[in-house]
């Protein structure tokens, strides 16, 4: 079995400044997350620590799902929020094949642009999927997984806005909710602590399961 994960819920606390600051910027968001795991983690330290987030939003509410080896959420901001940690050991531990799932998940679908013979060795630009073929990326994803999909609700997600020294990036997220049945348990627990697709330090890849009465 794979290193196990906890998973932090945190309600956000509206009237938090360092809270409206962080949802105005995924590159805020991001550094706040960050201190929440161990220092010292080298040069790629979110890929270490296995962090992954996901924002969701109801219409009274907002919760942050953060996801790592491990955290300690005391290291928040005051004021920034309540959070509960579980230990997803135990999720992991009972994935087993043909066990239906409910599953929600936030991504990324891009394609890279493919360039002609005169650009050989270069990468195109990456571009936003959209509508159904959105819908087939993440088929393919889920299937690379361990998860054969059975239902897949897409719901269109604001983008999210990071910064560096001069630039600014915008990128496209959709959510998808859904049933589906697990075909490769080891897969699936691999893409569930270590995200799927792009933009993993802006709030896209984190995977939630839940068992399914059918």
């Amino acid at each position: 079995m794979s290193p196990g994960a906890a998973l932090a819920r945190i309600r956000l606390n509206p009237h938090s400044r360092a809270v409206q600051r962080d949802l105005r910027n995924a590159t805020n968001m991001h550094r706040t997350l960050m201190r929440l795991v161990p220092d010292g983690l080298g040069g790629s330290p979110r890929q270490a620590a296995g962090l992954l987030y996901r924002l969701d939003v109801t219409d009274t509410f907002s919760t942050l799902l953060v996801q790592a080896t491990a955290l300690d959420p005391t290291r928040l901001p005051d004021d920034y929020g309540h959070a509960d940690v579980k230990d997803l050991t135990p999720v992991l531990n009972a994935l087993k094949k043909g066990l239906p799932v409910r599953y929600r998940i936030v991504v990324n679908p891009v394609k890279t642009e493919r360039l002609s013979l005169e650009n050989k060795g270069r990468r195109g630009k990456r571009i936003a999927l959209t509508g159904p073929d959105a819908d087939q990326w993440w088929a393919r994803r889920a299937h690379q997984a361990g998860l054969h999909l059975t239902t897949a609700l897409p719901t269109p997600v604001a983008a999210v806005h990071s910064s560096g020294d001069s630039t600014a990036v915008r990128h496209h997220l959709v959510r998808y909710d859904g049933t589906a049945t697990v075909t490769d348990p080891d897969a699936l627990a691999e893409a569930v602590l270590t995200g799927i697709g792009r933009a993993k330090s802006y709030g896209a890849g984190l995977l939630s399961l839940a068992r399914s009465a059918a």
